[in-house]
């Protein structure tokens, strides 16, 4: 058994409190100190929370959820996902569509601003 301090801030009022518990040290301990059940709810809770991230950041990168299934299905809790090439075209379109028309516009101006005008020569296919 060991102490752990826990700190927590409420913006709200500008305040801060800590706190210090008993912690196990071992899963042993743990289902020992708080049964077998609560410490399967609590961790599968907490990996449930790390896949809703890994998941947002796929669709962020413009995957698909199929793409997304097949890259996460095979997770395991406490091994850290393999960060995958991001296509920019695809994150591009994603962020795109969830835009506001104003921003959509905005993006649309950047593009143009950033397309190379053709040549003379270019343009007569010489």
């Amino acid at each position: 058994m060991k102490k752990m301090t826990v700190q927590a801030k409420n913006p709200k009022v500008n305040k801060v409190a800590s706190i210090e518990v008993d912690v196990p040290e071992t899963v042993d301990e743990a289902k020992q100190m708080f049964g077998g059940e609560p410490v399967l709810t609590n961790a599968l809770s907490n990996w449930k929370v790390t896949l809703q991230g890994n998941i947002r950041a796929c669709l962020g990168a413009g995957m698909e959820p199929q793409a997304i299934q097949e890259k996460l299905g095979g997770a395991k809790m406490g091994v850290a996902q393999a960060r995958g090439a991001v296509d920019p075209q695809a994150a591009f379109i994603a962020k795109f569509s969830a835009a506001t028309p104003e921003k959509q516009k905005e993006m649309l101006e950047q593009l143009k601003s950033l397309a190379v005008a053709p040549t003379a020569k270019g343009a007569s296919g010489k």
